[in-house]
């Protein structure tokens, strides 16, 4: 499937209801629905975030969010809530949202450190962005996960 996506990168206050409304449908559709995990996804911290979303068309198939630094970690900017639609997944569209978010990372918190929450069976794919693993595993939501950071 030969698919051109478009990166629209927003923060809560130039995001409209109907691009709100896309995002958490695409974040509770995988996070909660196809992983069976219940969570609390509305975190509070969406309002201080940087959306990055990628767009097939007007379908939302890609987005993460990027969190300055202070509110996700102390001494890092996150990116977190990385997600792909299940039916655009193999075409390398997670290494792409992945280049645009820390591209996007680059331009607004220049020289800053990055540090992701990744599950831990994407180590690999983290490590082939640039990404270097500290400590452990940890369980999130009953997932596993580690800690990844990308030096700024």
């Amino acid at each position: 499937m030969p698919v051109n996506i478009r990166w629209v990168v927003l923060n809560f206050k130039t995001c409209d209801t109907q691009t709100l409304y896309q995002l958490l449908q695409l974040r509770v559709g995988v996070f909660v629905v196809e992983q069976n995990c219940p969570y609390q996804d509305l975190d509070g911290k969406d309002q201080t975030a940087l959306h990055i979303l990628g767009y097939d068309n007007e379908r939302l198939v890609a987005y993460t969010r990027i969190l300055p630094l202070g509110v996700g970690y102390k001494d890092y900017v996150a990116i977190g809530r990385v997600v792909v639609d299940p039916a655009y997944r193999k075409h390398g569209l997670g290494q792409k949202l992945m280049e645009k978010s820390i591209a996007e990372c680059q331009i607004h918190y220049p020289q800053e450190p990055i540090k992701i929450s990744a599950q831990a069976h994407l180590k690999e794919f983290y490590s082939r962005l640039g990404f270097c693993y500290k400590g452990e595993d940890y369980l999130e939501d009953d997932i596993p996960h580690c800690a990844m950071y990308l030096p700024g």
